[in-house]
């Protein structure tokens, strides 16, 4: 028999038979991973078995490939906090979509863990948006595909990062990008040291995290972006009109 406890973000609850659930949690030490929840489809779980509630995890099985079966405990219910905020909800369920589709099975991605409990702790605040960009580059680098927003690509100078390239995903200084500026992508302030993160600058991270995961995470395996991370962008977008 196989065993280990652990804690977990609920990702993704999906009816199994007629009462139980396989659950989806990103686990802090064992990452993405899958199990059994007898009673899963019941009233004494619904409260527990919420996207983005933190949940103390066992996990069983008898060999080490199987399924197996969690048995859960609620730790912390962030789901029910955001219930009145449909904007910070749609942010939670585009955050584990993204999680559930994109990191790979059984594999810790412990910065991936906690950078998400920041973002589900800040999704109540003001400041959300930026927070939320953040932790989609903090996404992409943990799947080996992270940005150089520190240094201009060009050689030019680091003390106005302006643009992103679209092939190398490093920063140009807005002197050396400018005479190529349709070919490139804007670099929001609050990601180059200044601005105020105002629904512009969050609109432009958005089209910029979202370029990169389309092109180096979803694209090749021919799968578009999750709809709800585009409904996400549509809500900034529409923000910054």
């Amino acid at each position: 028999m196989i065993e280990w406890q652990d804690r977990g973000i609920v990702l993704a609850v999906k009816p199994h038979g007629e009462t139980a659930a396989v659950v989806h949690l990103l686990c802090e030490q064992q990452g993405r991973h899958a199990g059994l929840v007898a009673g899963g489809q019941g009233r004494r779980m619904a409260p527990v078995l919420q996207v983005g509630n933190l949940v103390q995890a066992s996990w069983r099985a008898r060999l080490p490939d199987h399924l197996g079966h969690y048995a859960l405990e609620l730790e912390h219910g962030y789901a029910a906090r955001l219930m009145n905020s449909p904007e910070s909800l749609i942010a939670l369920q585009s955050a584990v979509v993204l999680c559930d589709s994109a990191l790979p099975e059984r594999q810790s991605h412990a910065a991936i863990f906690h950078g998400s409990l920041a973002l589900i702790e800040a999704l109540d605040s003001d400041y959300w948006g930026e927070v939320y960009i953040k932790w989609e580059l903090l996404l992409l680098s943990e799947l080996g595909f992270g940005l150089d927003l520190e240094r201009c690509a060009a050689g030019g100078s680091n003390d106005h990062l302006a643009y992103v390239s679209p092939r190398s995903g490093r920063a140009v200084s807005l002197s050396a990008g400018e005479p190529y500026s349709h070919k490139l992508l804007p670099l929001p302030g609050f990601l180059a040291g200044g601005g105020e993160g105002g629904p512009s600058e969050i609109r432009q991270g958005m089209e910029l995290t979202g370029y990169f995961l389309e092109k180096n995470v979803f694209a090749p395996r021919d799968r578009p972006l999750p709809e709800i991370r585009t409904r996400l962008a549509q809500h900034f977008s529409s923000r910054a009109a």
